[in-house]
Parts: structure tokens; C-alpha cells; sequence
């Protein structure tokens, strides 16, 4: 497809409509005659745009405007200025475009310009090559889970299927393999959205390219491709717009790639993905353009869309509204997919996941290389985002450049985060065994429950002697969110509860605290402990999104509540948080365990998940947790025997987890 310019049959009007208008975006523009301190990514796209857009319409003006843009670049001595000249993004973005171009115009292009841009890629080509042979083992040309990997050997291959170069797109097929293999088969990213979006479009395009000069049907291998569309879609806030910014996230609006969804659509004949591709390319499209803080955008991805697009394939709203994707250890759970609907996303894994945990162990010590470059990943485990009525209640942090577990919804002991926080690579050189992990896991779409349980003790400075660190989560059917910590150390300890959210949350009755943004609103009630410390600070994260252009700043205001215990031995948060205000939330009276019930929608939530002893008025279990919902079936979490009023309902010898009666 990208080679020969040759989109699936059928008509495509509206993608043709947006390449013809990016085609002409930077009509008005004069090109820069000396490479600016910025990025020049922007300037790839600038001339493959029109490029195609002549090929699809034979309008000499298009051929005009991509002659501009290729006499720009090619007169600049390097591709990049301000980071890494010649070796990384600004680089690679230029490869792929720039021999795209080459390769659409063709004899059509002036023969000194042909020449000129011949030689420049060429030459830029060679350098990337070289660098990617020299630093393997250290940088990205061996970083096989992050955006700099997949751009610049995207780039590298691009350039040598147009100028023949069997060497470059050699090297880098060996590293695409890799890459497949190694990423995670649920789909999962722990960049988080916002690199997905920038990155995984040009492990599409590889395997585009590769499928036509070679043909090598490479689209299957692994598992990652075939799954991502469904991560990203349940990272996805209710009603479309917005993203969970878990993981470095410039902004909550940089999340869509209409050219990738319609790939990915195509390829694995995903409804939904061609629905949000519709979407992404037209009711979304300029609100994203002008408010993703993510540059080039969405925008210059005009020719994916139109290449990209198989009208034969049909298009379905999402409707699935529970997933749980184990390598990143992620719950997603929403009440529905409309504006006004409640979603709750809780993590907790290893640096990178699972899988690329442990393969990056076996290259450090079987090969010596530091393969798991993770700077974008966070340190959040057991963290959460809570959005409600169309508005971020319960908020992460988005880009950091010094990450901290205090810029999350998680837990200090004596005031501490994660051990040896407060970095770019948080994970960069920490013990094999400093891992996070779910477990207890329930993504129940039908009955409407998410239950999880977060292991984060080891995240922790052991000097502090954690025994336990367990944060369980229980999202309910109608939206209402219970959280149960449970901690223990050798020595007292000082034990805090965060909570980060955009406006100052207003004290009420009871302890609680409501929650507002916009006109939406959560109230939060802690039932344990009653003698807490609470306090409400403003938190300022700072963060330079890219060294390629050293000037930007992003700055996000968080407004942390926090409430730390008197020092003891053992800690005990009980939470629950209420979408819409209502103080329907009381706390269930336990002899053994944990509960809460929300009286408007007769909903009780018990909880055990270490002792998984439950004893109240109407509830006896041997279980990690009893779910009850009015006019429905129980749902048990690990449960061996179950009594509700009297009435034994399970006896099993094996812990079971799901609906009984």
C-alpha cells in the first residue's frame, strides 16, 4: 500500500477530501532556510502530503507545494539539531517521508531536485544505519518497547526498500522481528497512551512496507498488533474525546490515530476500529489538532487515512465495558460509553509489564545490554483515574521528567514514594525483584463488577521494613468505586493516603470530601482510619516532553489530598467514592473483614484479601471478597464457603471466583 500508493478498492471521498486539505495546510508557510531549534519532524509530512495528494489527483499545484518542502530539507546539513543530529526522531520521521515522496513522484520531480533528494537520504540513511550498528546494546537502535526503536527503523527501512538498500531494511527486519516478539500479545503499552498513538502507527507501516517489497505477511506474529486496538480502546474516557493518561501523557486529548484504527481495522476486520477511525478523521479530528499538545499530530497522518481506509470493511460503536489486560496489569471498567458514563483504570505491574521485565533481565545478563528503556513508564502502580459526567475526577499527573509516586493516587510510608523515584527512568538499574503485580482479578462485563488487588510493597525502600502493601479495588455496577489498603512493617510507620484531582476538593460531613470538576462531582468517604491527619496541598509537575526541542515546558497543577495516620505497625485505608455527590456510601458492621453498601443502588462490597475471613449481620465467607447487588446473583472473589441470610449458597473444597446461586 504505501509503496505503490495503492489503497484498498472503493471509494473514499472523505479521506480524500482531508489529504487534500493537508496537502495544502502549509501553503502559507515559508520554509526554514536553517534548521530551527525545534523538531523538524513537521517537515516529513509536509512534503509526503501533497506527494500523494498529486498522485491521487494529477493537480500540478500539489507537486509544487511537495517541491517546497523536499528543496528545504535536503539543503539542511543534519536532520535534527537540538538532541542526537542525524540519529533519532527527527531523523527517522524524515527517512520515512521524505523516500515515500522519492518513491510517488518520482520522474515527475525536476532531475536536480530528484538528485538532491536522492543524495540526502542517502547520505542521512547511512548515518542512521551506522548509529543504529554502533549503539546497539545502549540506546534505541536495541530499546525494542519504545517509539524511538520503532520511528527510527521505520525511517531506516522505509528509505532502503526506495533506494535498494537490502543492508538497511536487513537490519532493520531482524530488529522488527524482535520487537513483535517481544511485545506484549494483550496489546498493552506501558508508554501509555500518547506514545502509542506517536509510535505504533510506524510498526504498522513497517509491516506495510515489508508485506509489499518482500512480501512477508508479518501481521500476525506475536499477538501485539491483532490486541492493541482493544487496550487503546479501553483507555478510551466515555464519550470519545479524551484518553486515561496513564504513563507520560502530555495532555488527555493526544490519544487518536484515525490512520492506524482504519490499518488495523482492515487488516483484522475490527468494527470498532473502523468506527473510531470515522470518528478520530471527523467529528474529533480539529479539536484534537488544535489541543493535543503532541506535534506534528493528527493531522499529517492524512495519508495513512487515505491508504489506509478499506471502505468494505463494516464499522459498529463499542459497546464491550469491562477488560483487564494482565502483562500491565490494567483494569478497565465503565458504567457505559456515553458522556455522562463512569470509568475507573487501575494498574500495577512491573517496569515496561511483565514481558518486557523479564526479557530485559535475560539481555543484561546473558548479552550485557540494557534493552528496557522505560522513561515514559510511571511510578503507579496501584494508581487509578476516575472519570464520571464527562469530566477527570480522580486525576494522574500526565508528563513528568522527575516522577513520583506522591504525583499519584497511591500511598507513602514515612512520607516516602518508590524507592530511588524521583527520575526520568525510574526503573532504570533497580532489583529484578522490586515488581508490582494483580492479582484476584475480576473484569466482569455482564454482571458489571472489576475487582482487583494491588501488590506494591516491594515498589517500596526496603529499609522501611514493608511486610504488606495491598491496595484492593472494587468498581461496582452502577459506578461506585470502594478501595480497601492494607499495610504492615516491622516498625511503626507513618501511613498516607493520596488523592490527586484538578480543583481543591471541599470538606463535609462525616470526613468526607467532594470532589469537583466542572459540573461534575464525586464524594469521597473514609471509613478507616477515623483519626487521620487530612490535609490539601497544591502539587506543580513540570516536565520537557522532548530534548529535540529544549525550550517547551509542560506544567500541571494537581490539588493532592492527603490523610497519614499516626505511626503504627499496621495501616488501614477504607475509601469509597461516589460519582454525583450522593452521601449514599455507609460502612458495613464487620466482626472479620471489610464492607461498605450503597443504599440507592443496593449495592454491598465486603472485602477480606489476606485473612479472606468475612463475617457480618447477613454475610458469612471464607472469600477475598463478597459482591452483592440487589436483585442479582453474588459474585465471590476466591471464595471457599459462602452464607447470605442464613442460607449457605457455596461449599467448595478449591477457592472459586464468580457468580453463585
Amino acid at each position: 500500500m504505501l509503496l505503490s500508493a495503492t489503497p484498498p478498492p472503493g471509494p473514499r471521498p472523505a479521506q480524500e477530501l482531508r489529504l487534500r486539505e493537508e496537502a495544502a495546510r502549509h501553503r502559507g508557510l515559508t520554509p526554514p532556510r536553517t534548521h530551527p531549534l525545534a523538531s523538524i519532524t513537521w517537515l516529513g509530512p509536509a512534503a509526503s502530503n501533497p506527494a500523494l495528494a498529486y498522485r491521487v489527483t494529477g493537480d500540478r499545484a500539489h507537486l509544487e507545494e511537495s517541491r517546497r518542502w523536499i528543496e528545504a530539507v535536503v539543503r539542511l546539513p543534519h536532520w535534527g539539531r537540538a538532541h542526537m543530529p542525524d540519529h533519532d526522531l527527527d531523523a527517522g520521521w524524515l527517512l520515512h517521508h521524505l523516500s515515500l515522496t522519492l518513491r510517488w513522484l518520482g520522474d515527475d520531480l525536476p532531475e536536480e531536485v530528484e538528485a538532491m533528494l536522492r543524495y540526502k537520504l542517502l547520505l542521512q540513511g547511512r548515518r542512521m544505519y551506522e548509529f543504529a550498528v554502533a549503539s546497539e546494546g545502549s540506546w534505541w537502535s536495541s530499546s525494542y518497547w519504545q517509539n524511538h526503536n520503532w520511528i527510527c527503523h521505520a525511517g531506516l527501512a522505509t528509505a532502503g526498500y526506495v533506494l535498494g538498500k537490502e543492508e538497511w531494511t536487513g537490519r532493520a527486519k531482524e530488529n522488527l522481528g524482535t520487537v513483535l516478539d517481544l511485545m506484549p500479545p494483550d496489546g498493552s503499552h506501558a508508554e501509555g497512551v500518547v506514545y502509542w498513538r506517536y509510535g505504533v502507527p510506524f510498526l504498522a507501516a513497517h509491516l506495510d512496507l515489508l508485506q509489499e517489497a518482500e512480501g512477508v505477511d508479518w501481521w500476525e506474529r506475536g499477538g501485539f498488533l491483532s490486541s492493541t486496538f482493544r487496550y487503546r480502546l479501553h483507555q478510551t474516557a466515555p464519550g470519545f474525546a479524551f484518553n486515561v493518561d496513564h504513563g507520560d501523557c502530555h495532555d488527555r486529548r493526544s490519544g487518536h490515530s484515525a490512520g492506524l484504527y482504519y490499518r488495523l481495522a482492515a487488516r483484522y476486520g475490527i468494527a470498532e476500529a473502523q468506527w473510531m477511525g470515522d470518528l478520530a478523521s471527523g467529528e474529533l479530528l480539529w479539536k484534537e489538532a488544535s489541543e493535543s499538545g503532541v506535534r506534528p499530530g493528527i493531522l499529517p497522518e492524512a495519508y495513512l487515512e487515505y491508504l489506509w481506509y478499506d471502505p468494505s470493511v463494516r464499522a459498529a460503536r463499542p459497546t464491550e465495558t469491562h477488560a483487564f489486560f494482565p502483562d500491565l496489569g490494567l483494569l478497565a471498567a465503565r458504567t457505559g460509553w456515553d458522556d455522562d458514563a463512569t470509568l475507573v483504570s487501575f494498574k500495577a505491574s512491573p517496569g515496561g509489564g511483565h514481558t518486557a521485565w523479564e526479557a530485559s533481565a535475560e539481555h543484561r545478563a546473558e548479552r550485557g545490554w540494557e534493552t528496557l528503556n522505560q522513561g515514559h513508564h510511571h511510578p503507579d502502580s496501584g494508581s487509578f483515574v476516575l472519570v464520571s459526567q464527562g469530566e477527570f475526577l480522580a486525576v494522574d499527573e500526565g508528563y513528568s521528567n522527575r516522577k513520583q509516586a506522591a504525583h499519584h493516587n497511591l500511598l507513602l510510608v514515612d512520607g516516602q514514594g518508590y524507592a530511588d523515584e524521583g527520575r526520568y527512568h525510574v526503573y532504570e538499574g533497580v532489583p529484578y525483584e522490586r515488581q508490582a503485580r494483580q492479582r484476584d482479578v475480576v473484569a466482569d462485563a455482564e454482571g458489571g463488577w472489576a475487582h482487583s488487588t494491588a501488590e506494591i510493597a516491594a515498589m517500596y525502600d526496603p529499609g522501611l521494613g514493608l511486610r504488606r502493601l495491598d491496595r484492593t479495588l472494587v468498581f461496582t455496577p452502577s459506578g461506585r468505586l470502594v478501595l480497601l489498603d492494607l499495610a504492615e512493617a516491622e516498625e511503626a510507620r507513618a501511613w498516607t493516603f493520596l488523592l490527586q484531582t484538578d480543583r481543591p476538593t471541599e470538606p463535609g460531613p462525616d470526613s468526607s470530601r467532594l470532589i469537583r470538576s466542572g459540573a461534575a462531582t464525586a464524594l469521597v468517604r473514609r471509613f478507616a482510619p477515623h483519626d487521620a491527619s487530612v490535609t490539601c496541598e497544591v502539587t506543580e509537575v513540570e516536565a520537557n516532553p522532548t530534548s529535540s526541542t529544549p525550550e517547551l515546558r509542560l506544567t500541571r497543577t494537581l490539588h493532592t489530598l492527603r490523610a497519614t495516620t499516626a505511626r503504627s505497625r499496621e495501616g488501614l485505608f477504607l475509601t469509597a467514592l461516589t460519582p454525583g455527590g450522593a452521601p449514599g456510601a455507609e460502612q458495613i458492621a464487620c466482626t472479620d473483614g471489610h464492607g461498605v453498601t450503597f443504599a440507592e443502588t443496593g449495592e454491598s462490597v465486603l472485602l477480606s484479601p489476606a485473612a479472606r475471613r468475612i463475617r457480618s449481620p447477613r454475610v458469612s465467607a471464607d472469600a477475598a471478597a463478597v459482591l452483592i447487588r440487589a436483585g442479582a446473583e453474588p459474585y465471590v472473589v476466591g471464595c471457599t464457603r459462602l452464607e447470605l441470610d442464613g442460607v449457605v449458597l457455596l461449599d467448595a473444597p478449591e477457592p472459586y471466583t464468580g457468580k453463585v446461586g
